[in-house]
């Protein structure tokens, strides 16, 4: 009997990644597929492995936090102004793995450091204004 509880924790673990995948392949196919299918305006397209290797190797954390605030010719969240870090986040999971990489969705620790690395960033933006 112990085997039941143990297997349905399996099983709706299951769920919960497959909902990940699913909510980041959606919100890469409304937002990120843009640029990122095609590779317009420099965006590394979702699938090559060889332009998304250094993006890979820079960690999830970073690339996500980066990419959120916009990085080069990226607009901040993809260009789409209501879209939260979460979404975002699952969108760049989604995109890196279909490139070779092998991320999770990020859990409530991943998301607070990416958020502390945007509060950071935006931080020295403020300080390096001019008035």
């Amino acid at each position: 009997m112990n085997s039941l509880p143990a297997a349905l924790l399996a099983f709706s673990l299951s769920l919960m990644s497959a909902t990940a995948w699913a909510d980041g392949q959606s919100t890469y196919q409304q937002v990120c597929a843009v640029c990122h299918g095609q590779g317009a305006a420099g965006a590394p397209k979702a699938g090559d492995a060889k332009a998304w290797k250094k993006l890979i190797a820079e960690g999830q954390v970073p690339l996500t936090a980066d990419g959120y605030m916009g990085v080069r010719a990226m607009p901040a969240k993809g260009g789409k102004a209501d879209l939260g870090l979460a979404d975002f986040a699952e969108a760049v999971v989604y995109m890196a793995n279909q490139s070779g990489a092998n991320w999770k969705a990020p859990d409530a620790d991943m998301l607070k450091k990416m958020e502390a690395r945007i509060a950071q960033k935006n931080k020295a933006k403020a300080g390096n204004a001019k008035p």
